[in-house]
């Protein structure tokens, strides 16, 4: 680092897919809270199968009490947090299982939930798996899709490039 912290070093992180399927912006994504980005930075992947990794390497902060989201804290102090599908806190827990508790620390690509998509379907609700950053404004500079909208992506592949300010 250099003098009074000039020439201090970015950094930069990477999140990851949490889920085998087809890339979403933010924009495209059929909740206002989200589309807006009010909730922070991010994006969704529509799944293809049941399985949901962490997108980063962190610790997992908090898990909601109707199971359909779950929040993730990095070293660098990123707090991600993936949402599976729009308004399914409404189903109480039901098509989900969480694989983690708090505190526990994950690696990226480590399993953190199983949603059934049936379920999710059947009640009319959205299946969607976003990853958003919730401190967004606090922490980031810039955040940068690495992907196209509707590409096919398997989990792990890194989706969105973040700077950390």
């Amino acid at each position: 680092m250099g003098l009074f912290g000039f020439g201090k070093k970015k950094i930069t992180d990477v999140l990851n897919s949490p889920v085998v399927g087809k890339v979403q912006t933010l924009e495209n994504v059929a909740d206002p809270v989200f589309a807006q980005k009010v909730m922070g930075e991010g994006f969704g992947v529509v799944p293809n199968n049941e399985k949901i990794y962490s997108p980063v390497t962190a610790t997992v902060t908090s898990v909601f009490k109707t199971k359909h989201a779950i929040g993730l804290k990095t070293d660098d102090g990123l707090e991600v947090m993936v949402h599976m599908g729009l308004d399914t806190v409404e189903l109480n827990g039901e098509p989900f299982e969480i694989k983690v508790n708090e505190g526990d620390k994950v690696e990226a690509n480590t399993l953190i939930a199983t949603m059934n998509l049936n379920k999710v379907k059947d009640a009319g609700k959205d299946t969607v798996v976003l990853t958003i950053v919730t401190n967004t404004a606090d922490k980031l500079e810039r955040a940068e899709m690495t992907v196209n909208d509707t590409s096919s992506v398997d989990n792990g592949d890194a989706i969105m490039s973040v700077t950390l300010k």
